[in-house]
């Protein structure tokens, strides 16, 4: 999938909304808010310094994310109280259920759905490679030998270690893609490995840094999903409030606001069967 990022405004004024710190989430009960006209308001946790998904943008989180969750929770019936966690305490939040939601670009796999619920799949996504020029990176497998960055616990971590080798000491965890980015800007690693959409907004929003982005055939297609506490209640709603968006057009929309191009629903279809 080819993705032109549209520019998000202070989108990302990248090296310093990249670059912004995760802050605390809301001490709120999860799910005890209450919103106007009575809505119930749900608690989500994300991680933002993930750019154009989810990033601060004068002190309130904005990104798809964002607004597809809104558009969803209205659909639903909810209102949600969107706190920049930061992707650990996100994750904790949602295993203790202090968070009803979490939403940060996460990638469904087997393994994450042993611990988390989640919604049927809302964006297609593949694996890419963000390097400095001069770096001599023309596939994956040149990534060998180079010092490599990614974010903990994502899957551009898997990719890469699924490349070089886990836990090999050439591989750099960073908390935040922000982090991740500020390392490769510096030169203390020569490449990251993260989502497409993700790399492929930084090099534009950061056209001076002289970063090039490459993908492989050796990274698949993945599929993020919104999350939830297992054996959450709102799964189904929000399940049928996403297939709602996806029918009345909402859904293209966003992207189409976002991506400045057309989504694929008929791989969203067929990714969640």
């Amino acid at each position: 999938m080819t993705y032109s990022i549209k520019k998000a405004a202070a989108a990302i004024i990248a090296s310093s909304a990249l670059l912004l710190a995760a802050c605390g989430g809301g001490e709120e009960e999860a799910g005890t808010g209450s919103g106007s006209e009575d809505k119930k308001v749900l608690n989500v946790g994300t991680e933002a310094t993930f750019a154009p998904f989810e990033f601060m943008d004068k002190g309130e989180v904005s990104g798809f994310d964002v607004d597809l969750l809104n558009a969803a929770a209205e659909e639903a019936g909810y209102e949600v109280d969107i706190q920049n966690t930061g992707w650990d305490a996100m994750l904790a939040g949602l295993q203790s259920g202090q968070l009803d939601i979490g939403m940060s670009g996460i990638t469904i796999t087997e393994e994450r759905k042993e611990t988390y619920d989640f919604s049927a799949p809302y964006f297609e996504s593949v694996t890419m490679i963000a390097y400095k020029e001069g770096a001599e990176i023309a596939s994956a497998d040149d990534l060998k030998g180079k010092k490599v960055g990614v974010q903990n616990g994502t899957t551009g971590q898997f990719a890469a270690e699924s490349i070089i080798g886990q836990n090999d000491s050439s591989i750099s965890k960073y908390e935040t893609a922000a982090l991740m980015f500020q390392a490769l800007q510096s030169g203390d690693v020569e490449a990251v490995v993260t989502d497409i959409a993700v790399a492929v907004e930084y090099a534009k929003s950061n056209p001076d840094a002289g970063v090039e982005t490459i993908t492989d055939e050796q990274f698949v297609p993945e599929f993020y999903g919104i999350a939830f506490p297992k054996g959450s209640e709102y799964k189904a709603e929000f399940d049928e409030a996403l297939n709602a968006l996806y029918e009345n057009g909402t859904y293209a929309e966003i992207y189409e606001k976002w991506f400045e191009e057309e989504p694929d629903m008929e791989a969203l279809k067929q990714a969640a069967q």
